[in-house]
């Protein structure tokens, strides 16, 4: 019996569709975990892990049926202290060859360090695999993260969902055990309908065939394979269904054989925004819509029946019956909200607080259309085509469709039904599109917001809710992050890098700080209100009318105006470490090194567009064989101006003094380094966006030649006092060559 397959499987009733993959993960690993911590011996690269919404499962092959011999070494006490005078065992000994079961002059000894110790070594044969495999699958399911437990029938233990059948197998050999009142065997379970009868395992390695027999696809690859399969096969021709990853990891997690039948509805629901009707039904029902070849949604879905019916057409009468009654609400709101105009809503954004401190959705709305449009004149004074009215507009309804129906009863389509009524009532495109684009990126793979316009809508509102939370005192603990403020600080940074937009960032800052009311930089300012709406891209919103009332303003030590400029000062420098510890891991996804990275972030670009600019020639320069040699170099100069205590913008500014350039090394490097200088001042004139900092770079790696010869050839720290201050102000020139760009001694 020895190097089989080990099979665990564990029948429950149906489990939460969203919990399955987690769940056979973790078991798997405990089992695998299990056998690895007793020392059994098995092929766990190779482990299968199975899983329906019945069963979680896991096969490993290559398990031995024993543990290799099991070897303990216990130390003991130290010989002084273990032995007196006379050589005698004192209680300390006794003691512990006691405990280890032994006579004391059986005892070995061992040096280490402190000297001499007594140990205790033993050697025990190895357990049968049979007898260790129940407790380790009690061990793999107690660690299994369920958070809410069920209890059934009265029983005191728990469980995800009621257990009904368990089976372990080694090879052919059923693993006698029990488990949560359940006695192992080979008896597993098929389809519920097609196959209710017991399915009879005769081996591990058999499982899947067996169950494949019984009408239960087992492996959930094989699975999702089939559901593809399915929905490709009742497709109509010329058309594309829109099957994405997360429906098929629910339709996968939701049937055991699944069967596609292809369904319609009323044409006549088209006229209701695509987005709502595929939400509904993706959401409530798990059907995979289904577009034509112009992107398009039609009147056809597809469903995913668990079973093989006699009458499929039964199934798809009720599949179209079930989605009937909810595109008549949709199309019902669509038409009820339209029948007022859009900005109409803004008074209901007064009634709904967004937080204590920063006072109501409308609040916001404001803070971000002044925001918005201060950032719109900015880059239109840098000839980006942007008009600050129509952004101030934007701005404005950008959370009117939250108080609508639609939204109302489909949270996670806010923006889209924004851009839905404001196209249908003649707002301008880039107006229209905005009210959506201002919340992208929504997600890591998402893009940012297209056209200038959107970006201003995007920045202002990220902004503000960065400035605004962090005032409060609500910033980002550990894992919690309940207003996503990691995503709007990634997503401020993206929009700006990727949108090409050239604005400081402190600039930024400050202004968006400066719209935060005064209260909201109080010590008491970070309590919730009574009503909030939760933090961007939540899937849930409160719209209860309540009506903000901030505590009143306590007067703060040294006067209110100097103590809440101070306030925003410090907030400020928060802000701005945020928001470049977001962009570590944006660059590191990018390839980036933490040493390129640090090399910029050290010369503290202006914008992020300057930053990514100078990031992206560092990293081009350190690919350069000069790179290594001149990057050294920059670090001993550091070292020597730092050693000297002297400061290296007063030794650049000191004026060289040619007489003392005695050597014709430094006179060389002299001459080299106002070469360079005057070379690479066209290329990091302009602004950012026109500067060539790659270019720069490589005419500075051709001075690696001239500093070599300089630091083999000259002595820096002269006996002379002034011919010392004229080297270490040459040397200083080099490193402010480079520090014009970034901090390449850090490389």
């Amino acid at each position: 019996m020895s190097d089989k397959s080990l099979l665990i499987e564990i029948g429950v009733e149906e489990l939460p569709i969203h919990a399955v993959d987690d769940l056979a993960r973790a078991f798997a690993h405990g089992v695998c975990d299990g056998l690895s911590k007793r020392g059994v011996a098995a092929d766990i690269v190779h482990a299968r892990i199975f899983a329906t919404p019945r069963r979680l499962a896991v096969c490993v092959p290559g398990v031995a049926s024993t543990q290799p011999e099991q070897r303990s070494e216990s130390l003991g006490p130290y010989v002084n202290i273990a032995l007196d005078a006379d050589g005698k065992p004192t209680k300390a000994l006794l003691g512990f060859a006691n405990k280890s079961g032994v006579e004391w002059a059986r005892l070995g000894r061992v040096v280490d360090a402190k000297g001499e110790r007594f140990v205790h070594r033993s050697v025990t044969s190895g357990r049968a695999t049979t007898e260790l495999v129940p407790e380790i699958v009690r061990e793999a399911a107690a660690a299994l993260p369920i958070p809410k437990p069920m209890r059934w029938g009265d029983h005191d233990f728990a469980f995800v969902r009621p257990v009904h059948w368990l089976v372990m197998l080694h090879g052919d050999q059923v693993i006698v055990g029990e488990w949560l009142g359940l006695k192992s065997g080979r008896q597993s379970r098929g389809h519920r309908f097609m196959h209710p009868a017991p399915v009879h395992l005769v081996d591990a390695e058999g499982y899947v065939d067996a169950l494949r027999a019984a009408k239960v696809l087992a492996d959930p690859a094989e699975r999702r394979q089939r559901i593809r399969d399915e929905v490709a096969r009742v497709a109509p021709a010329g058309t594309t269904p829109r099957l994405d990853d997360a429906l098929l990891d629910e339709l996968a997690n939701l049937n055991e054989w699944p069967v596609a039948i292809a369904c319609a509805f009323d044409r006549e629901y088209l006229a209701v925004p695509h987005e709502a009707l595929v939400t509904t039904m993706r959401a409530n029902q798990k059907f995979v819509p289904v577009f034509d070849a112009a992107g398009r949604l039609t009147e056809h879905f597809i469903g995913i029946a668990n079973l093989e019916s006699k009458d499929p057409a039964q199934i798809r009468h009720g599949y179209e019956r079930v989605i009937r009654p909810r595109f008549a609400d949709a199309r019902y709101f669509f038409d009820a909200d339209q029948k007022a105009p859009l900005a109409s809503y803004q008074q209901g954004l007064r009634d709904v607080t967004y937080q204590k401190a920063l006072g109501s959705l409308w609040d916001k709305t404001v803070r971000v259309a002044e925001l918005a449009s201060m950032i719109a004149e900015r880059l239109f004074a840098q000839g980006v085509e942007v008009d600050a009215a129509q952004v101030a507009h934007a701005a404005g309804l950008s959370r009117c469709d939250l108080m609508t129906r639609m939204v109302g009863e489909f949270p996670e389509l806010q923006g889209v039904m924004g851009r839905h009524y404001a196209t249908a009532q003649g707002e301008p495109a880039e107006v229209a599109n905005a009210l959506d684009e201002f919340y992208r990126p929504r997600n890591a793979g998402d893009g940012i917001a297209e056209g200038a316009l959107a970006q201003c809508v995007a920045l202002a509102d990220k902004l503000d809710t960065l400035a605004g939370i962090f005032a409060v005192g609500l910033k980002p603990t550990g894992n919690k992050d309940p207003f996503a403020l990691r995503r709007a600080a990634l997503g401020v940074a993206r929009t700006l890098i990727e949108g090409k937009l050239d604005l400081e960032t402190d600039v930024l800052l400050k202004e968006a700080l400066a719209q935060i009311p005064d209260a909201a930089l109080l010590p008491s300012s970070a309590g919730r209100g009574r009503r909030e709406t939760p933090g961007e891209g939540s899937d849930s919103r409160d719209v209860a009318s309540s009506k903000t009332v901030p505590s009143p303003p306590t007067p703060l030590p040294g006067g209110e105006g100097r103590s809440f400029a101070a306030r925003r000062a410090a907030l400020l420098a928060d802000l701005r470490a945020f928001i470049l510890d977001r962009l570590r891991g944006y660059y590191t996804e990018q390839g980036f090194t933490p040493q390129q990275f640090e090399a910029v972030a050290a010369v503290h670009p202006a914008s992020l567009v300057d930053f990514d600019r100078r990031l992206r020639a560092v990293a081009a320069f350190a690919r350069q064989p000069e790179a290594e040699k001149l990057a050294a170099a920059n670090k001993r100069v550091a070292n020597i101006l730092r050693k000297e205590g002297i400061d290296a913008d007063a030794a650049v500014r000191r004026a060289l003094d040619p007489g003392l350039l005695r050597e014709p090394a430094e006179r060389a490097l002299a001459q080299a380094l106002d070469e360079a200088r005057k070379d690479n001042a066209a290329r990091l004139d302009g602004d950012a966006t026109q500067r060539d900092y790659a270019g720069a770079l490589a005419r500075l790696a051709q001075l690696q030649t001239p500093i070599d010869t300089f630091f083999d050839g000259v002595m820096v720290m002269a006996d002379d006092p002034a011919l010392r201050a004229n080297r270490v102000a040459l040397l200083a020139r080099i490193k402010a060559r480079f520090d014009a760009i970034a901090e390449i001694a850090l490389l």
